[in-house]
């Protein structure tokens, strides 16, 4: 039997990336996926027909994850949808990096509303499924920085330090229903953003990880699988940081 055969899984910001590489993952494992995306453009149509290839149920869902009245009303959606919402990967996120005397107020507002908001928006909004159902898994995709900071990106490491502290509330809140909460903090992944930076930039990185190698959208996917799946169901308000070591 697979991992999460039976299951559906609700990822935001899910239309490529390593959001994208999670739905895929779930979707081997035989879990339904509904994901959002700020628009479910051609790409967004690409990588449903992609999950849909898996043989599993899949659907893309217009959202803007800080908006807390659309999400209230996607999640109503998707419980209309697929009839329930076993795991939830809060996963949307932006980066508007600069240093703190050169930041703007709307670059730290737009980065706390996307990567930290909308995970309240999400959590509040699937709680009350996943209490009807007594069970339910809840990601939240944080980061190395929001345990060890990082100069130039204070907006981004402060929400990411907030969804590591959220997912340890809301594990002490809800367990008790059944409901685990834990967050994957990534280090350095190879994706298209990290291809754009200069080689220089990215050795230096490389020279901080025990392994000597960037880390694959993959390893984060094997992780969150164990963290959706019953294999983890002992496994709540937990911070896995994925970093081949870098950050011990």
């Amino acid at each position: 039997m697979k991992l999460l055969e039976g299951k559906t899984a609700l990822i935001t910001g899910a239309a490529r990336g390593i959001g994208k590489a999670l739905a895929l993952r779930f979707a081997q494992e035989g879990a339904n996926i509904a994901f959002t995306d700020l628009v479910i453009d051609e790409n967004g149509k690409a990588t449903e027909e992609e999950i849909a290839a898996q043989g599993v149920k899949c659907k893309g869902y217009a959202s803007n994850a800080a908006d807390f009245a659309q999400t209230e009303e996607v999640v109503k959606e998707v419980v209309a949808d697929f009839g329930r919402i076993d795991i939830l990967v809060n996963n949307a996120g932006i980066t508007k990096d600069g240093l703190m005397m050169r930041m703007t107020e709307g670059q730290w507002d737009a980065v706390i509303a996307v990567n930290l908001k909308s995970a309240f928006n999400f959590i509040h909004a699937v709680l009350p499924v996943m209490m009807r159902q007594r069970s339910g898994s809840i990601i939240n995709m944080a980061s190395v920085v929001g345990v060890h900071g990082n100069a130039g990106q204070s907006n981004y490491a402060a929400s990411k330090a907030g969804l590591i502290a959220l997912a340890k509330s809301i594990a002490q809140e809800v367990g008790s229903r059944g409901i685990r909460a834990n967050a994957i903090a990534p280090g350095f992944i190879e994706t298209a953003m990290t291809a754009a930076l200069p080689d220089n930039v990215r050795e230096e990185w490389v020279k901080k990880i025990p392994l000597r190698r960037g880390g694959k959208v993959e390893d984060i996917a094997d992780v969150a699988t164990f963290l959706a799946s019953d294999m983890s169901s002992y496994v709540t308000g937990q911070v896995i940081q994925v970093d081949g070591g870098m950050n011990m």
